[in-house]
């Protein structure tokens, strides 16, 4: 895969290059940014890393550029810490930010993590895959990731949560659930089990059921997760 480095400071584009080559991906350094688009014409690039503060044009404006033609990913690698920056970078089209100094190979991880987002989102969409707001999924290997960390699931866990999260936007009442997971009919004395299998996932989500950022208690109804 081909990666654009973009940093005048050029000890650390060298030594991004290094770690970044000993991981067999393709480099293209650049030490200002005056000629970066019409590389870019020419040239493929799977993501960028681009300093902040760079000659010409700065990496905010660089990215604006960019996304005008470019989706691969962009991670800005920048000494400016404030959280006005952050937002900035964020907003305009970056994916993901760290600030200097850095560990070279906490770069390279979050390189690999957006590159697999990258090519997930644009793949043709699997039935047996689902990619949602950090939730990874795969009903072929039972595998689940939340943010980039694999968590294991019992089998009832993951059926629970590939169910609410592939009908995402919509209420799942419980005794659907129940007979999508059990294949029998729901009574009332199973709500207790439903119950206890939602807590045991918002536990491992690290989600609560007072402030719920995944699973959504309808109460009298069932559960749900938002778009």
């Amino acid at each position: 895969m081909h990666i654009l480095v973009v940093d005048d400071e050029i000890e650390i584009a060298d030594l991004i290059e290094i770690y970044l080559q000993n991981e067999n991906y393709i480099v293209h350094k650049f030490y200002e940014s005056k000629t970066i688009l019409d590389f870019l014409e020419t040239n493929p690039i799977d993501l960028a890393i681009l300093d902040v503060m760079i000659p010409e044009k700065d990496g905010f404006s660089l990215c604006k550029e960019i996304r005008k033609k470019y989706t691969f990913p962009i991670i800005f690698a920048t000494a400016k810490v404030e959280d006005l920056d952050k937002i900035s970078g964020l907003t305009i089209g970056a994916d993901d930010y760290v600030t200097k100094p850095f560990e070279p190979l906490e770069l390279v991880a979050r390189v690999k993590a957006q590159l697999r987002r990258y090519k997930n989102y644009n793949q043709p969409e699997e039935k047996n895959k689902i990619d949602f707001r950090n939730i990874l999924m795969n009903k072929d290997t039972h595998e689940f990731y939340f943010r980039e960390k694999k968590i294991e699931l019992t089998p009832i866990e993951f059926e629970i949560l590939w169910y609410l999260v592939e009908n995402r936007g919509k209420v799942v009442t419980t005794d659907e659930l129940f007979r999508y997971v059990w294949k029998e009919e729901y009574y009332e004395k199973d709500n207790n089990t439903i119950m206890v299998h939602i807590r045991h996932l918002r536990e491992k989500m690290k989600d609560t059921s007072k402030d719920p950022k995944y699973i959504k208690t309808i109460w009298g109804v069932g559960y749900k997760i938002e778009k």
